[in-house]
């Protein structure tokens, strides 16, 4: 069985309230209203700084993830200089190599317009006539007898050493006593010498192995 609340009592009580008293009424809705604009405010403010909070721990997190201590700093640019040191020395010895080896290509060059300046003229140029007689024809004896036109070098003129010094020539040789003597002094540009300071001539070992 439902038992019914009957209400109109009260309602017909705040009504006749309401009639009698609509100060009494106005000013107690002003105070729920302002107590449920209170209530909003805090909420929005509760929300805000939720947001600030979560906000601020992603900042941190993410300079925690981004950023860079004074030692990592140090350690990275320590391990560039090594690296730097490593390429350089690494560069610097493959130019040498490189250096050497133009050197040796040269000669051979060289060589081969001597053999041809012998085989056209019965003879190899004097060391007074030097290399300049493969691009130049001598005018001190023993002039050449068939001497080809536009000489025997490309270019018109001897080849420097990859050092930008004159190859030397010596005819005959002290090293090549039936022929010539033709080398480059090196990088230091004097005779004798060790690694790339050594001289490079065509006696040498390497270039006999090539040929």
């Amino acid at each position: 069985m439902i038992t019914k609340t009957n209400t109109a009592p009260a309602n017909e009580a705040f009504a006749e309230t309401s009639a009698t008293n609509p100060i009494a009424t106005a000013s107690l809705a002003e105070t729920s209203a302002r107590r449920a604009r209170a209530g909003q405010s805090s909420l929005e403010g509760k929300h805000a700084s939720a947001h600030e909070a979560r906000a601020a721990r992603r900042s941190r997190a993410k300079s925690r993830r981004t950023g860079f201590s004074l030692i990592e700093i140090m350690a990275v640019v320590l391990i560039m200089g090594l690296l730097a040191g490593i390429v350089g020395t690494f560069v610097v010895g493959q130019i040498n190599s490189a250096r050497v080896s133009t050197a040796r290509a040269q000669i051979k060059q060289i060589e081969s317009a001597l053999t041809f300046y012998q085989m056209d003229n019965g003879r190899f140029p004097t060391d007074e006539q030097g290399l300049d007689a493969l691009v130049n024809r001598p005018s001190s004896g023993p002039e050449p007898r068939n001497y080809r036109a536009g000489g025997y070098l490309q270019g018109g003129a001897v080849p420097k050493d990859p050092w930008d010094n004159p190859y030397n020539y010596r005819f005959p040789g002290d090293v090549n006593r039936h022929s010539f003597d033709l080398w480059s002094l090196g990088a230091d540009g004097q005779p004798g010498g060790d690694e790339t300071n050594a001289d490079i001539g065509n006696w040498s070992d390497e270039l006999e192995t090539a040929g």
